[in-house]
C-alpha cells in the first residue's frame, strides 16, 4: 500500500478552500478584472524609448497646491538630487501622507512645466488612471537605491 496517497488526498480540501477564498477575494477587488483593454498605441523605435529617463525616487514630503483641486506637490529624492513633482492625486486618495517614504517610478527628463502656479520637474508614473480605475503607483518590486534607472 502506498503511504503517500492518504496525505495527497488530505491536501485537496485545503486547496479547494483556498480556491474559494481566492475567488471571493477576486470578486471584492476595487476594479473590474474583466475590463476591456485599450488599443495598443502606435509603434515607436527603441531609440525613442531610450530617450525617456525613468528613475526610482522616494517621496519625502507631500504638500498642497492651493490653486488646484487635483494637484499635490511631491518632494522626491533621486539619490544625487531631489525634485518637486506635481501629480493629480488629491481626488484619488484620502490620505496623501501615506505616500511619504514610498518609492515610485518617475520620468525625470521632461521639460519643467508650470501648473497651477507651481513648477513640476518631472512626472509620476501611475497605473490605471487612463483605464478609469483607481490609480496605483508604479513601484519597484523591492527597495532599490534612489535614482535607479528603469530600462
Amino acid at each position: 500500500m502506498n503511504r503517500r496517497s492518504p496525505r495527497r488526498l488530505r491536501c485537496f480540501p485545503s486547496l479547494r478552500a483556498q480556491l474559494v477564498v481566492l475567488s471571493k477575494m477576486r470578486s471584492k477587488c476595487r476594479y473590474n478584472s474583466r475590463m476591456t483593454s485599450a488599443p495598443v498605441k502606435a509603434t515607436i523605435s527603441h531609440a525613442l524609448l531610450q530617450q525617456v529617463d525613468i528613475r526610482v525616487g522616494t517621496i519625502l514630503a507631500v504638500g498642497d497646491v492651493p490653486q488646484s483641486k487635483k494637484l499635490a506637490k511631491l518632494n522626491v529624492d533621486f539619490g544625487d538630487h531631489s525634485r518637486v513633482i506635481l501629480a493629480g492625486l488629491k481626488q484619488e486618495r484620502s490620505d496623501l501622507s501615506s505616500l511619504i517614504g514610498k518609492q515610485a517610478l518617475f520620468v525625470v527628463n521632461l521639460e519643467p512645466r508650470q501648473m497651477a502656479g507651481e513648477i513640476s520637474e518631472g512626472m509620476l508614473f501611475d497605473l490605471g488612471y487612463d483605464d478609469g480605475i483607481r490609480p496605483v503607483l508604479a513601484v519597484p518590486e523591492e527597495k532599490v537605491p534612489n535614482g535607479t534607472r528603469a530600462g
